[in-house]
């Protein structure tokens, strides 16, 4: 949950954190143009801290944008990036979604200027970060695209997501052990599902960073992506597009069932799984996705 805190003579002074005004300007994904996202609503809302755009009819690319804070988590880029994801979500249009920061931090972790002064009573009776938990609700996948520093709740934030891709520049970690405290927005808990016990105590009780590849070599990361500026916000939106391109019920059903198999036995989750599967056979997409694979034709799903 933490921002970065590692001292400052091991951050390169261009990311060290400055106190100027943030800016408001979008970082370049070598991506042709893009539309800004239109909800299902009238209006169009207004969004301070996050950009929200539809590079595909069917994706919808969520920029953290506190690039001179390295895209620190506040209160209010929460409450804008809840608002914009559970949109999308409820959006038909939309078959999956990808978040993403800049190349420099995808999120540096928490605003520790909005931390520090807090009390128990404070954080305790105010739920502090318990909104943070809002996307683990969102039915469609939602898809990291991380380059540069995602540590503290920006490792938190990436954890929380359903895929996450990574570029070769990409830093994890868990600090808050630095600051006096330990992870707040579900790192402990969802760390040590993705890469195991050890790894994760030693992580969470040392604070040290790891690189895209040991991620990825751990398990935690689907994949480190190519080379390139802007490289792995592409691979991501590609994803999303050919994710959207299936039955969002039975992307929908894939996510539950695959996320179930976190809170039940192995007996219970097949148990899970059938009855979902069985389900399916009510839907209309399942008639056309057989009909189609036996007619060799392309299947034209009308997601019902």
């Amino acid at each position: 949950m933490a921002q970065f805190m590692a001292r400052p003579s091991l951050i390169p002074k261009s990311l060290r954190f400055s106190p100027s005004i943030y800016s408001r300007t979008a970082p370049s994904y070598s991506l042709r143009a893009v539309t800004r996202f239109m909800s299902s609503s009238t209006s169009q809302p207004s969004y301070e801290y996050i950009l929200v755009s539809r590079p595909e009819p069917s994706v919808v690319l969520v920029t953290l944008n506190r690039p001179k804070a390295l895209n620190a988590l506040c209160s209010p880029l929460f409450k804008e990036l809840n608002q914009a994801l559970e949109e999308a979500d409820q959006d038909d249009s939309v078959g999956a979604m990808v978040l993403t920061g800049s190349e420099k931090a995808f999120a540096a972790g928490a605003d520790i200027k909005e931390m520090k002064d807090k009390q128990y009573a404070d954080v305790y009776k105010n739920k502090f970060l318990e909104d943070w938990g809002r996307i683990a609700h969102l039915r469609k996948p939602l898809i990291a695209a991380v380059s540069g520093y995602a540590l503290g709740g920006g490792c938190e934030l990436a954890l929380m997501c359903d895929i996450i891709l990574a570029s070769p520049s990409a830093k994890f970690g868990q600090p808050e052990i630095n600051l006096g405290v330990i992870p707040g927005g579900g790192g402990s808990q969802r760390l040590i599902h993705a890469i195991g016990k050890s790894r994760t105590m030693e992580l969470v009780l040392t604070g040290r960073m790891f690189s895209a590849k040991e991620a990825s070599d751990w398990g935690m990361v689907s994949r480190v992506v190519g080379e390139g500026e802007g490289e792995v916000v592409k691979e991501a939106i590609n994803m999303a597009k050919e994710i959207s391109g299936k039955s969002q019920l039975a992307v929908q059903a894939g996510k539950e069932v695959v996320n179930a198999a976190y809170e039940m036995t192995l007996a219970e989750g097949l148990r899970f799984e059938r009855r979902i599967f069985h389900g399916l056979f009510a839907t209309n997409d399942q008639k056309e996705g057989m009909a189609a694979f036996a007619e060799k034709r392309k299947a034209n799903f009308t997601h019902s």
